[in-house]
Parts: C-alpha cells; sequence; structure tokens
C-alpha cells in the first residue's frame, strides 16, 4: 500500500486530485492535509470522506514541528504538494503570507521527508504543483517550455519560484525523488470565487458587475481541472526523478473574450435575452505588475506519457456553468463573511 500525503486537499485543484486518488486506487492510503484557509473547504470531498482509503488531517505547512511530527507518525511513502497561497491580488496587498506559506511552508515538508526517508528515496517520491506564472510573460508569440527561464513579476509568482528553486535544488543536493509540474490557468467545479470565471459566474448570475482588469487584453492558457488532475496522476506515477513538465491546455483567451462568451452562455442558461449579461462588464484599473500572456507548450508530456487535454473550452465552459447554476448552496456558503469583505476591497475601492 502507498501512503501518500496530499498538502491543500481541500482547495480547487487539490480537491479533484484527492478525488482521483481516492477513487482510482482503493488500495492507496491519502491523507489530506489542509489548513483550511478561506479557499479551502471540506464541502469539495463529500462524496469521499467517508472512503475508507480517505482521511484529512488538519494542519499548517508552515508549522515545521507540526509537519516534522506528522511524517514521523505517517511515514508516508510520498507527497503530492498542493498547499499554496495562489492568488495574485491577495500577494500584492499581503506579500509575506505568501512568502511563509509558498516559500517556508515547502521547505519545511521537504525537510521532513528528507529526515524521515533517511536517503532510501528510491521508492519515495516529492512532487511539488507549480505555476506557468514563474516563467512572467510572453510576447505575442512563443510557448513557454521546461527551458523557460524565470521572470516572476508578482509577489505570488516569485514565491511560487522561490520553492520551485528549493525543490530542485533538494534533489540535485540531496537526491530527493522529486517532480516539478507546472501549469496554466485552471477552470471548473469547486473554484473559489476570487478567481475571473467563477467570479464572473456568480456577479451575472447575481446581475452584478462583472470586473475586467484594463481593457481585458491580457491572454491566458486555459485548462480544465479534471485534465490537470489526470496529468499529476501520469507524473505522479511515470515521471523520472528530478524532471520537471509543462501541463497547458493549448487553449489561448483574451480575457474579454472569454468574458464575452461567458455571458452568452450565462444569457442561454438563464433564459435571458442576448447581450443581457454583457452590458454587466465593467473594465476596472489595470493590476499593478499584469502579465500580459501565459502560453504553455506541453508537447515533452504528450510525448512522453500520451496526455492530451480531454475537453473543448467551449464544451468545459459550459460543463463548469452548469455545476455552479446546479450548486448555489456551495456558493452562498463560499461567498459568505470574509469574501464579501475582500470584494469590497479589491473591486470597489
Amino acid at each position: 500500500m502507498k501512503k501518500i500525503i496530499i498538502t491543500g486537499g481541500a482547495g480547487f485543484i487539490g480537491s479533484h486530485v484527492v478525488r482521483r486518488f481516492v477513487n482510482t486506487y482503493p488500495g492507496y492510503e491519502i491523507i489530506n492535509l489542509d489548513k483550511l484557509t478561506y479557499a479551502g473547504n471540506l464541502a469539495n470531498l463529500r462524496d469521499v470522506e467517508d472512503a475508507p482509503n480517505y482521511r484529512f488531517v488538519k494542519g499548517d505547512i508552515v508549522d515545521a514541528g507540526f509537519i516534522a511530527g506528522l511524517f514521523s507518525r505517517e511515514n508516508p511513502d510520498a507527497v503530492i504538494h498542493l498547499a499554496a497561497e495562489s492568488h495574485v491580488d491577495r500577494s500584492i496587498s499581503s506579500p509575506i503570507d505568501f512568502v511563509m506559506t509558498n516559500v517556508v511552508g515547502t521547505v519545511n515538508l521537504l525537510n521532513a521527508a528528507r529526515n524521515q526517508w533517511k536517503g532510501d528515496y528510491d521508492s519515495k517520491r516529492f512532487y511539488h504543483v507549480s505555476t506557468d506564472e514563474v516563467y512572467g510573460t510572453l510576447g505575442e508569440e512563443g510557448l513557454f517550455t521546461e527551458e523557460t527561464a524565470y521572470d516572476p513579476h508578482s509577489p505570488y509568482s516569485a514565491s511560487k519560484a522561490s520553492s520551485d528553486h528549493f525543490v530542485r535544488a533538494y534533489h540535485d543536493t540531496y537526491g530527493l525523488n522529486t517532480v516539478i509540474s507546472n501549469c496554466s490557468n485552471n477552470y471548473g467545479s469547486y473554484h473559489f470565487p476570487e478567481k475571473l470565471i467563477p467570479l464572473a459566474i456568480n456577479n451575472i448570475k447575481n446581475n452584478k458587475a462583472v470586473p475586467v482588469y484594463g481593457k481585458g487584453e491580457n491572454i491566458r492558457d486555459w485548462l480544465w481541472v479534471e485534465d490537470h488532475a489526470r496529468a499529476i496522476d501520469l507524473l505522479f506515477h511515470k515521471a523520472n526523478p528530478g524532471d520537471t513538465y509543462n501541463i497547458g491546455g493549448h487553449n489561448e483567451w483574451k480575457n474579454i473574450d472569454l468574458i464575452r462568451l461567458l455571458c452568452r452562455i450565462m444569457d442561454k442558461k438563464l433564459d435571458r435575452e442576448e447581450g443581457t449579461s454583457e452590458n454587466l462588464i465593467a473594465f476596472v484599473a489595470d493590476r499593478a505588475g499584469h502579465d500580459l500572456r501565459y502560453a504553455i507548450d506541453s508537447g515533452k508530456l504528450q510525448r512522453e506519457l500520451g496526455w492530451t487535454p480531454s475537453l473543448q473550452f467551449e464544451e468545459g465552459l459550459e460543463k463548469t456553468v452548469d455545476w455552479y447554476l446546479s450548486n448555489e448552496e456551495w456558493l452562498q456558503d463560499v461567498t459568505s463573511g470574509n469574501y464579501q469583505e475582500y470584494y469590497r476591497k479589491q473591486y470597489e475601492g
């Protein structure tokens, strides 16, 4: 039996990874380690919370003593590390939180793994899930590859770049069996509505303004979250130690074009006259240090392991809208209290 600690497993991407591993590998013991901050929600995993091969542990990866004790008690065979502060806007207003969680927290996990496994690394694995934002920004041409130099522009991307460097350093210095993946923007169910797509769905549903930074010209590569979880599954089992892989959707959209497509889908789903939702678009002051374009070349992952995205974006976006409209109670629960205060500060001045 493999015992795997999945950090951040109550979050957006993490909950999809936990669900996939719990359901696909009944012989594995899955320990979901999450601090349950505003974006972590155990309601994301109600469908597997009673599974015999699943356990939840509440804890903070910044607490080195707690992490060392957890590794000593559980003696895991592997770590899939997704726990992170991830929202660029929040990193601009509070960068130290990102340094602590994303950098110090990652190093605490690396130290615990190294000390627990004591050089017996061949049968162990430390998988670190990162972002394409570490590469900086692209012009109108080109793609990020695994050889692209790091050039982070926000406190968030700088903290993730730093954590990537530490993971590589522990492989090169100590021989820890590490894997890193850098993924493009994800979308899908259970996404906390501070991010573009769920925020827009929620606002359109409630006839509120849909904020779009600048002129909406920024370009992102979008990937359905379940395709990301499937890629993590493949890489966890088959990637070479010390290797890095990019995961992307080959699916670039300008923010304004994405929002207009989303408005058309919402008008159809809500039986509104076409164009009604688009009238809610409100351009707001651009984000500081806002990268123009991200685009991922995931050819290495496709060539070596045969992975490709399973959904076209329009189909995936419609499935995502259907999920949010069918899970209004979940949305109401996560958009109360702390989120409302954050939203006022961020978008209403």
